[in-house]
């Protein structure tokens, strides 16, 4: 089978947040991928840590050890597969079981891989099986359990069957260590062989030497105790005869050598033994000029033992009489018969070998030995080549179980959009602040991380995560999709559980803020200018509470000034009263304050009381809408702009296309809290706070601000006495208020009287 496909294969397409993705439904797909423009597949390329996958799959993969999986290792890994599988159907469903009649059986590598797998399964007692599976190839104790050889270059003792080979083998792994065989038992391989082979007649070259030349065993087999005895008390008995010479050249030095009345003061308040270590530092003897060491009599404590060994295995037989004090000459001497020896042990060879016995030296030093051994380990590399087709039966499986994950997560991100899957990045779930966030990645440097993934214009938290009982610590970015924004802040903890089950400590180190939703930003605007009136007030509050502070601290330095002031002084002024036109000032500019906000809620209420429901809802909801529209219009735009390849190139992926996703998508990504489908609620709170004297507080001033504004307006005019009315009739002016008509005179009736002149 070729994977050099014609150019007539029909791709198909899924389409999902704006994002065409090549289809791999079938074996002819997987088969074709070489024919794919690579300016269609969403990667090119991944890192081989930080992802939830099969890590040795990862490392079949990752021919050249960069850490990365390129799109030419995969098409290899598809050549591979193309000329050892009959179909690339059987990949589709992912499994780490493979049926035997998959494997190709027309073509060589087919073939021999076909017969490996089946003598797996014979050495692991499955003759009969038609199929092999991830478990089968691990364990390959159990499958070379049985036999001798297994091309690995290593055999154990029950390689052979002579014992002699047998204790050699065992000799060597005892003194050189053991290397572990295919079938999990210790054994050698070449190189230690020769090692033990070269130790030992380097130990029996030795050990001749010793043999062909008296002088260096002058007391034959007791020699290495004599020397042992001297060498320790040699530096002792040197530095004694050395003080005795110096007390000889100058007899004063008699006295200081032999260490001063403060040295032996200094061990009077000790409790004294012969072991005691500040012993050990004087002298083994007291010192004169030209004065014999003694050996069993007048020694220094400490050194007595010593001085006796010394006196029993090498003055005695050494210098061949009954020695009690060891003059210099004698001293050099014994010295003088001892330095072959010590020149003999000072170039020793073949340490390694020295637990065994001269016999056994001998014996292992047969040829015949070492080339038995050699010969059984070169039977056993004879079949190296065979039995490593066991690695390939074991990435066949592997390819078989885990290839089809990797391209829907390369080839396309068919995982990451599908709700009931898990991309191979996704690390695990995040619960913080009443949300479950799925979208968590690997991160190695938070820093670094970050720059990069800014671009994705996602808001992503940084958290540290630990275990304490294990000391465990990693890192992860998790982006919120869903929710709000201000409620995440750093140093703010949650729980993380990965995707084997384990359960960490996260802690928010670092967050880039983003926009999450459109309900974020339908209530940022009221939430900011809440603040603002929030701040304003609490500025006013805050400038009342110091000028009241600082009157009173003005009258309590007042009333202190008086209490100390001298009789005769004048009583002090008492505080001026608010005359007549600051009181009328002040109480001008709050009716001012008050009519303005009265006429401006006059004003409105006017307006809306003259309009139909309708058109009063609609400037209710244009009055919304001016305030919020802008904010979410733009966080929108924002929310569509929103893109994970940014933190997927951040995580050391070469991501080659733009991966948005939807608002809807976005809740899936980042679930909230929501209760139970049938859960019952209890509405009562027994703890909550008692509200109803505020609310009732509030209720009045409401109404009381409603009546007030409808009075203002006129609206209350026709309910109203006219001395309450707003609109009252206007005063007539008495000048333009016309006489009554006068009636008509009678003709019979007498002309008025003239008034009477005034004076």
């Amino acid at each position: 089978m070729s994977t050099t496909a014609p150019r007539s294969h029909t791709w198909r397409f899924f389409r999902t947040c704006g994002l065409d993705q090549a289809l791999l439904t079938t074996g002819s797909d997987i088969e074709n991928l070489a024919t794919l423009d690579q300016k269609l597949w969403t990667a090119l390329s991944c890192p081989t840590r930080g992802l939830r996958f099969d890590a040795e799959t990862l490392a079949l993969l990752d021919t050249d050890n960069d850490g990365r999986i390129r799109v030419p290792e995969l098409l290899d890994a598809i050549d591979w597969l193309a000329v050892r599988l009959a179909s690339f159907d059987s990949l589709l469903d992912g499994s780490d079981t493979v049926k035997l009649d998959t494997i190709s059986t027309t073509t060589p590598e087919g073939k021999a891989l076909l017969v490996n797998a089946k003598r797996i399964l014979s050495n692991l007692g499955k003759r009969k099986s038609d199929t092999i599976c991830l478990a089968d190839v691990t364990d390959t104790a159990k499958i070379f359990a049985g036999t001798r050889f297994n091309g690995d270059g290593i055999v154990p003792a029950e390689a052979s069957d002579d014992p002699a080979i047998q204790q050699t083998i065992t000799d060597i792994i005892t003194l050189f260590g053991a290397e572990t065989d295919r079938s999990g038992k210790p054994g050698v391989n070449q190189a230690k062989t020769d090692a033990f082979f070269e130790a030992v007649a380097a130990r029996l070259q030795w050990e001749a030497a010793a043999k062909a030349d008296p002088a260096i065993l002058p007391l034959g087999k007791k020699t290495a105790a004599a020397a042992a005895a001297t060498a320790a008390v040699r530096v002792k008995i040197d530095d004694y005869f050395t003080r005795c010479r110096m007390a000889a050249f100058d007899p004063r030095a008699a006295q200081a050598l032999s260490r001063t009345d403060a040295d032996l003061a200094a061990l009077a308040d000790q409790e004294l033994s012969d072991t005691l270590p500040a012993i050990a530092a004087f002298p083994l003897s007291k010192i004169e000029a030209g004065r014999d060491l003694p050996l069993l009599s007048e020694a220094n404590p400490y050194w007595a033992d010593a001085l006796a060994a010394f006196h029993a295995t090498a003055v005695k037989p050494l210098l061949k009489k009954s020695v009690t004090a060891l003059s210099a000459a004698q001293w050099q001497t014994i010295k003088t018969k001892l330095a072959p020896y010590d020149a003999w042990l000072a170039a020793e060879t073949g340490k390694e070998v020295a637990a065994l016995s001269a016999d056994r030296l001998e014996a292992c030093a047969d040829d015949k030995v070492k080339a038995a051994i050699t010969e059984l380990i070169a039977k056993d590399l004879e079949l190296e080549a065979e039995n490593a087709q066991i690695t390939e039966v074991e990435r066949l499986i592997r390819y078989h179980a885990n290839l089809m994950t990797l391209l829907n997560n390369y080839v396309n991100m068919g995982r990451l959009y599908d709700p009931n899957a898990t991309a191979i990045f996704q690390v695990g779930t995040l619960y913080m602040d009443a949300r479950a966030a799925d979208l968590c990645f690997h991160v190695d440097s938070v820093d670094a991380h970050a720059t990069l993934a800014a671009a994705s214009k996602c808001c992503l938290a940084y958290c540290t995560l630990t275990r304490s009982a294990t000391k465990e610590t990693r890192t992860i970015c998790a982006a919120f999709t869903a929710g709000f924004a201000q409620t995440l802040w750093v140093g703010r903890n949650g729980i993380f559980y990965d995707l084997d089950g384990k359960d960490w400590d996260a802690t928010i180190v670092k967050i880039v803020d983003n926009a999450i939703s459109l309900k974020e930003a339908f209530w940022e605007p009221w939430r900011k200018i809440a603040a603002m009136i929030s701040t304003q007030i609490n500025k006013l509050l805050a400038s009342k509470q110091d000028a009241a502070l600082a009157a009173a601290s003005k009258q309590v330095d007042s009333a202190s000034a008086a209490a100390v002031a001298p009789a005769s002084t004048a009583a002090p002024e008492a505080p001026k009263k608010m005359d007549g036109a600051a009181l009328a000032s002040s109480v001008a500019a709050l009716g001012i304050a008050i009519g303005l906000i009265g006429s401006a809620v006059g004003g409105l209420v006017s307006v809306l009381a003259g309009l139909p429901l309708w058109k009063t809802l609609v400037g209710v909801a244009a009055v919304i809408l001016i305030v919020s529209g802008p904010s979410m219009i733009l966080t929108w735009f924002k929310l569509r702009a929103r893109d994970l390849a940014p933190i997927l190139n951040a995580c050391g992926w070469a991501v080659n296309r733009r991966l948005r996703f939807s608002l809807k998508l976005g809740r899936l990504f980042t679930s909230e809290a929501t209760l139970p489908e049938n859960a019952t609620r209890e509405l009562k709170d027994p703890y909550a706070d008692d509200t109803s004297t505020r609310n009732t507080v509030i209720t009045l001033l409401v109404l009381a601000a409603i009546v007030g504004a409808l009075w203002m307006a006129g609206v209350l005019d026709n309910a109203m006495p006219d001395c309450l009315k707003r609109k009252q009739p206007a005063c007539a002016d008495p000048a333009t208020i016309e006489a009554p008509a006068t009636p008509a005179a009678a003709p019979d009736a007498a002309p008025a009287a003239a008034p009477a002149a005034t004076p």
